[in-house]
């Protein structure tokens, strides 16, 4: 669950240090104050893409920290480790994003991605939106919805990529009978461009090797008359250093009898010495090695000739000739597999009966999914005065399939108008939509296995006696997991187990956003501002206590 959430210089928050509790927890205030920008932070520090937008005015840069406690989340663990990140009973999320744009992630203090973000934030917080209900009515999202209740996600990546591979087969089948002779020609090109350098014989390391050797003989007889200079100077001539050097190591080792300041001195020649003796031996046998060589340097330069032909001649460098053998060697292979259709049409039927056998999996998954969902989101509409409605999940089948299954997904809402059911976006009005989104979120967030879970206004368009139903649910859901409302509604925040109401005040010229949590008398007033609006009476108020009195009552039922 969340534990800790520390917010700098993000969008009109300077500073907040935020300490979570556990149950369910309500965040008010007045619109604008800026509830959703908690929410919009803790989505930064779980992997949401950034940009320079959420950096507070005249600051270089915004963070956010937060901190989880995953010890009973032993997945999130076995995820740390391999991915060498190391961590314990907590994990830390960082992001920072500076004035430009650029954003920077960490896990536990290592450097991460944005995308190992919301890997490891997917089994941490479930975030539900104000626009839900909006989304709700995309035919893609109500399918998501299904398969993730269902827990048929990852069932349904299979069977796109089985549908994938089958229609890929279908495509180079169809182009190998189309343009067989184009295909032909092709090939031919191809046998013959990688005949060509297979004879080459030539490798990425040999260029270097090469060029390495053509240096050398090409420079010999400089190199040969240099080394024989530097011989003669050292050791060779009348007047070498190794000759001189030694003098003075004689002499200073005689004097040094006399004076012991001066061994420190001759222990230092003696190295050198030492050092120019190896400098003559390595020189002398560098010259019995070295020689001209006229007829090794002219097989050089005639292979190196050849690997630059071919290098001009496919507009290449010499050392790229290597991967273009193996990218043809590899097409070449493809169009050859290609030309045997028989063999071709064979793999596009078994892959299609891949497809069919994963893809009948998935129908039947979604199936029994679809019957208990539509049974337990009509039982939460009732709970929300939508007593006449009846929530149904319409499976409808797509011809010869498509990358998602073979059915599309439809919700559908029965007895709202008329009892026949109907597709949720032609019998739903604003209102009704939003309390059957919430019935769906609700039901969605009891199956999911994240310990948080987060909904940013969801209750917009609900009121009275629905809105404390709303509160009750949101309220149960806190008996099981951490459970984290913005809301508007007094009905729901007096259903919490612990309030923070958001305020906004301007301090040297900035509008600045602050948290405070609040205790009873702060609860009463803050429920009483939202029942009240401007003046805040005593009838206000004792409303405002009823309403937490009822929230205590519920909690002994």
């Amino acid at each position: 669950m969340l534990r800790h959430l520390t917010i700098r210089d993000f969008v009109i928050v300077d500073r907040l240090e935020l300490e979570f509790a556990t149950g369910f927890g309500a965040l008010t205030g007045e619109t604008g104050a800026g509830k959703s920008i908690l929410i919009d932070a803790l989505a930064l520090a779980l992997g949401e893409r950034a940009d320079a937008g959420v950096v507070r005015d005249g600051c270089d840069k915004a963070e956010v920290a937060a901190t989880f406690d995953v010890a009973g989340l032993p997945e999130v663990r076995n995820w740390l480790a391999s991915n060498d990140l190391e961590g314990d009973d907590e994990l830390l999320l960082r992001r920072v994003v500076d004035a430009g744009g650029r954003s920077r992630a960490y896990i536990n203090g290592s450097p991460a991605t944005a995308q190992q973000l919301r890997e490891v934030g997917e089994w941490l917080v479930d975030i539900h939106g104000q626009h839900a209900h909006q989304s709700l009515l995309r035919s893609d999202a109500q399918r998501a919805l299904l398969d993730a209740h269902a827990g048929l996600t990852g069932l349904a990546r299979e069977v796109g990529a089985a549908f994938r591979n089958w229609r890929e087969l279908e495509q180079t089948l169809r182009a190998a009978s189309e343009g067989a002779d184009a295909l032909t020609r092709e090939r031919e090109q191809l046998e013959w461009q990688v005949s060509e350098l297979n004879a080459l014989a030539f490798s990425e390391d040999e260029w270097v090797t090469l060029d390495v050797e053509h240096r050398r003989l090409g420079h010999a007889a400089s190199l040969i008359e240099g080394a024989q200079f530097a011989l003669a100077a050292l050791a060779e001539d009348e007047g070498a250093c190794e000759r001189q050097i030694d003098s003075v190591a004689t002499r200073l080792s005689g004097l040094a009898e006399y004076d012991p300041a001066l061994e420190e001195v001759a222990a230092l020649v003696h190295s050198v010495q030492a050092e120019l003796a190896e400098a003559v031996s390595t020189l002398r046998r560098y010259t019995d090695r070295v020689d001209l060589d006229p007829r090794r340097l002219a097989e050089v330069e005639r292979r190196m000739d050849a690997v630059m032909s071919n290098a001009r001649k496919y507009r290449v460098q010499p050392q790229e000739l290597p991967g273009l053998l193996a990218g043809w060697q590899q097409r070449l292979a493809a169009l050859e597999a290609s030309a045997d259709l028989a063999a071709l049409a064979a793999r596009v039927v078994e892959a299609n009966k891949a497809y069919l056998a994963v893809a009948g999996e998935l129908s039947s998954g979604r199936r029994t999914a679809a019957a208990a969902m539509g049974k337990a989101v009509s039982e939460v509409m009732r709970q929300l005065a939508l007593s006449s409605g009846r929530f149904e999940v319409a499976l409808l089948p797509v011809e010869n399939g498509a990358v998602y299954g073979l059915e599309q997904i439809e919700f559908r809402i029965g007895g709202l108008a008329g009892n026949e059911a109907k597709s949720l976006a032609k019998v739903a009005s604003g209102g009704e939509l939003s309390r059957i989104s919430l019935a769906i979120q609700v039901l969605t967030s009891r199956s999911a296995s994240v310990p948080t879970l987060i909904f940013d206004e969801v209750d917009v368009g609900i009121g009275g006696g629905v809105a404390e139903i709303v509160g009750r649910l949101l309220h149960e859901l806190g008996c099981e997991r951490q459970v984290l409302c913005v809301t508007h509604l007094p009905q729901v925040a007096a259903q919490a187990n612990w309030q923070w109401q958001v305020s906004k005040a301007t301090r040297n010229g900035s509008t600045l956003s602050a948290i405070q949590p609040l205790d009873e008398a702060g609860r009463v007033q803050e429920i009483a501002r939202m029942l009240g609006g401007v003046e805040i009476t005593e009838i206000t108020l004792q409303h405002a206590r009823e309403l937490l009195h009822l929230k205590g009552e519920a909690l002994t039922q």
